[in-house]
């Protein structure tokens, strides 16, 4: 059984990023006034995160609304539904606060995990140097579109 919990941002880093140093992990936001930082434990091991902060994004019309930043899961770990155990997690709490959406930068290659949670893309694919081609994904919550 999976645990949610609320988590300081630097115990993301180790599985958000395991090859690159510490401060290649941080982000900007980290420590923004309302950002906040999940963690998924399976029988007390830390195997997923999720990281939110608050931020419009320019295309969505939605606001207040919020960006998860960064998202993994342990390899080992990937049948668990621990990301998508985050996500909605997330979600509830953020409609819960009066949130009007969620979004992110997805990678492109995994825009359809994100589409079976009910995210929608948004705008034209763009590339990120170095890390790939990514897609604006966004989910409106609390009233249904």
């Amino acid at each position: 059984m999976l645990e949610v919990k609320t988590i300081p941002a630097e115990d993301t880093y180790d599985i958000l990023r395991p090859h690159q140093s510490i401060e290649q992990c941080k982000f900007e936001q980290d420590h923004a006034e309302g950002a906040f930082h999940l963690g998924a434990f399976y029988e007390g091991t830390l195997i997923s995160i999720a990281s939110f902060s608050p931020q419009n994004q320019p295309l969505l019309t939605e606001s207040p609304s919020y960006r998860l930043r960064g998202m993994a899961t342990l390899e080992e770990y990937r049948d668990q539904k621990a990301g998508s155990t985050l996500i909605k997690y997330a979600e509830q709490n953020l409609a819960d606060r009066g949130v009007q959406a969620v979004w992110c930068n997805a990678r492109h290659h995994v825009k359809g995990y994100y589409a079976k949670l009910g995210w929608e893309e948004l705008g034209e694919p763009f590339d990120i140097p170095g890390i790939g081609t990514h897609i604006a994904m966004y989910k409106t919550l609390g009233t249904s579109r």
